[in-house]
């Protein structure tokens, strides 16, 4: 197995606060662990930049940093900025590489050099005894911005419920960085919508300088008037032998234009994804949470139209038809009530 060297320093490389996500291989040509001290010595671990086409995280970290260029952060933290290469070329991840966000301990992966880098940053951060865990990604659909955990612990769900009311909770897929770290301290990923949105910037910097500032998680059991929380319950692929396309009318799925405009909307038994070319054929793969296919609970092919079988509701749902190659086409969730 090759090595992946894990990069490591006490200091902010020059020109970090000013590069684009784009040149950042020109100053991290790999991936590197930048540790810095604050007030309050359990760090705050932050991870930017797992998928190279997703640059909001980084970018608020460089306001967060330029906040504090000058005075002692209130709090230490720990900083991996991933996928640099893919960063260079706005790409998830490069084809000869793995999801940077599937690699984490209790990955489905096999080994590989960055489950081995995965695993020691885990350790790590577990001897520097971490405060909390925040992972930070855009999506390629319209979703609004929204908080994941992998516990329903009162903890978590007050480090989610500081991004918004809007949580959703899941424990599939495996191998995703919040997951690795909720085993060690309270986790969260933050979904800031698009890239290239200064709102999504601006909403992540004021979040991670809000939990710079916090002595310590909220005690109270949080309410549940004052949060809308959600239950992964499935992940949609497209089967592999499928050829599926939102314009091509000879493919053998043609998915509706206007999908993505479900995102976070309910929806109802009879709704359409798209036309399916041969009726005898699902060419949707759904698995539950543990794994166990579910597609026919949820899905069904009448008269060619690819429809929902039963209410739910969507995430992730994107036109990037290479986006859902590499990771899927969609989530079904369902409402929990605390």
């Amino acid at each position: 197995m090759n090595r992946l060297h894990l990069k490591q320093s006490d200091y902010l490389p020059e020109d970090l606060l000013e590069v684009s996500s784009k040149d950042l291989h020109t100053i991290l040509p790999e991936p590197t662990l930048i540790h810095l001290s604050g007030k309050h010595t359990a760090p705050l671990f932050v991870s930017v930049l797992l998928h190279g086409n997703e640059p909001t995280g980084f970018m608020a970290i460089q306001l967060l940093l330029k906040k504090y260029k000058d005075r002692q952060l209130p709090r230490s933290l720990s900083l991996f900025v991933g996928n640099v290469t893919a960063a260079n070329h706005n790409l998830r991840s490069l084809d000869n590489q793995p999801d940077y966000n599937r690699i984490w301990p209790g990955t489905e992966l096999p080994d590989c050099a960055e489950t081995e880098m995965a695993k020691e940053i885990v350790a790590l951060m577990k001897k520097r005894n971490v405060f909390a865990s925040v992972d930070i990604h855009n999506n390629t659909g319209l979703n609004p911005h929204y908080a994941c955990i992998n516990s329903l612990d009162n903890q978590f769900l007050q480090l989610a419920s500081l991004f918004g009311r809007l949580i959703v909770y899941f424990i599939r897929p495996k191998g995703v960085q919040s997951s690795a770290f909720a085993q060690i301290c309270p986790a969260v990923t933050l979904e800031c919508g698009r890239p290239g949105q200064q709102h999504g910037v601006e909403h992540a910097f004021e979040y991670l300088n809000s939990c710079l500032h916090l002595t310590e998680l909220p005690q109270h059991q949080i309410l549940p008037r004052d949060i809308d929380l959600f239950h992964t319950v499935a992940q949609v692929k497209i089967n592999d032998q499928v050829n599926f396309s939102f314009n091509r009318a000879d493919a053998d799925l043609l998915l509706s234009v206007d999908i993505e405009h479900m995102n976070f909307t309910e929806i109802f038994p009879g709704t359409v994804f798209g036309l399916s070319k041969n009726n005898a054929t699902m060419p949707l793969i759904a698995r539950d949470e543990h794994g166990n296919i579910v597609t026919n609970d949820f899905f069904s092919v009448q008269n060619s139209e690819l429809q929902i079988n039963r209410p739910t509701m969507p995430s992730m749902l994107t036109l990037d038809e290479r986006v859902i190659k590499q990771d899927c086409l969609c989530y079904l969730m369902e409402r929990i009530h605390l």
